[in-house]
């Protein structure tokens, strides 16, 4: 059914690991072939460069009922950045085994869109957090090839991993992602799942094997649906239209879960205690960092700060007065979290993927999501100036002398009145 992905390197030992999981996707996979379902299929060394490298033979974009976007990320480990000068916690932070500049442990998705398979391989160990932004829109079918390039600094964890959309209306379980049910990749393998959205709206995705554990380690990302032939609106509805488009996805780390994981020590994540809170990948003061930029390798170089390397996706928000601007806003951690923007009112147009009509709709300067919930905002540029959106619990953020928000959930909206037009989400310039 699949080749190896390491096709021309010396061959490897063949791991076997039998358990209930691994005989239950076992099962799973043969009935999968039984039913002529041709989307698993291994890395093969193809001629063709870039993603149709990847995606199996039996998945052709001409043959399918609905225009294709194609998608491909690998998932591997690696290291990462949090804000210089927060406080040490011996022995967990910063990291002793982190390379120059990083100081922290994590798992993650890394987009290889349109890299041949010399490039694909040599993301291994560069894993991003947050994963790399999703989009697509109703009427089309999203593939998105999922590649298990493994782990550098633990070899010895050969857990598979997969994409789970999380709050997807999904009618075919086999794409689905929950490996009891549906499908894991294994190490040197790839997966192409297939999507086809009905409903527009702000998901997330995350990976669900070992699901506790990968979700903690960074294993997360935005996932959004466009209405069809309403490519500035968030729902087939007007009063969700919009000028500019930033999706800030929060989460949380307890730095000792990572160090665990690192130095080879088992973590008990019922003892889980964050001590440090994210929007897409960065803890204040660097969500105010610019976005990072890949270079043709598809290696990530940073926009801003050299410890940022693998945390691309800026969480600032930049507009002009009057600009409508959507914040598409989703908690993939494990807490509740009560952000407040003062002063600017967000109007919740969207729930958890579901259009909210104007019965439904609420305004006010704060929201709440639980865990795996999402919102749709849409605010109205005030006059030029600066203004915090920020968590209002005092306890979630670390502090340094001079700087108490430093390792929080903190960004800020900037009206300039010289803002370019986006041609992409969470696209700024000063």
């Amino acid at each position: 059914m699949s080749s190896s992905i390491h096709e021309g390197a010396p061959a490897q030992p063949e791991r076997r690991l039998l358990s209930r999981r691994n005989l239950l996707i076992g099962t799973l996979l043969g009935v999968g072939t039984g039913l002529g379902i041709s989307a698993t299929s291994g890395l093969r060394a193809a001629p063709a460069s870039g993603i149709r490298g990847l995606v199996p033979p039996g998945l052709d974009p001409a043959r399918a009922a609905a225009p294709v976007r194609q998608v491909a990320l690998a998932v591997t480990d690696g290291w990462v950045g949090m804000p210089q000068g927060l406080p040490a916690i011996a022995p967990y932070f910063p990291d002793t085994l982190a390379p120059e500049h990083l100081d922290t442990y994590v798992f993650g998705f890394r987009d290889v869109t349109g890299l041949d398979r010399t490039q694909v391989m040599a993301q291994m160990g560069k894993a991003q957090i947050s994963a790399p932004i999703v989009e697509c829109t109703v009427g089309e079918e999203l593939w998105v090839t999922l590649s298990n390039l493994g782990l550098v600094t633990r070899p010895d964890l050969v857990d598979s991993h997969t994409m789970h959309w999380h709050g997807f209306r999904n009618a075919i379980p086999f794409y689905d992602g929950v490996p009891e049910t549906s499908v894991s990749v294994p190490i040197g393998r790839d997966f192409t799942y297939v999507f086809r959205p009905k409903d527009a709206g702000t998901y997330m995705y995350h990976c669900h094997f070992e699901d506790v554990e990968h979700v903690t380690m960074g294993m997360t990302g935005i996932v959004f649906v466009r209405p069809a032939g309403a490519a500035k609106q968030a729902y087939d509805a007007p009063d969700t239209a919009f000028d500019r488009e930033y999706a800030l996805l929060l989460t949380e780390f307890d730095l000792s879960g990572h160090w665990n994981d690192a130095h080879i020590q088992v973590s008990d994540w019922t003892n889980y205690r964050p001590n440090v809170w994210l929007m897409n990948g960065r803890a204040y003061p660097d969500t105010l960092e610019p976005a990072g930029t890949r270079g043709g390798d598809g290696d990530l170089v940073s926009g801003s700060s050299p410890h940022l390397q693998y945390q691309p996706v800026s969480s600032r928000i930049v507009a002009n007065p009057g600009d409508r601007v959507l914040i598409r806003l989703a908690n993939l951690g494990f807490e509740e979290q009560t952000l407040t923007f003062p002063g600017v009112p967000m109007r919740t147009v969207g729930s958890d993927a579901r259009y909210l009509g104007p019965s439904q709709q609420t305004v006010a300067d704060t929201v709440v999501l639980g865990a795996g919930e999402s919102r749709d905002l849409v605010i109205t540029a005030p006059a030029v100036g600066t203004y915090p959106l920020y968590n209002t619990d005092p306890a979630k953020y670390r502090g340094v002398p001079g700087d108490q928000w430093a390792g929080g959930q903190r960004t800020e909206l900037v009206v300039t009145g010289t803002a370019p037009a986006q041609t992409a989400p969470n696209q700024w310039e000063l």
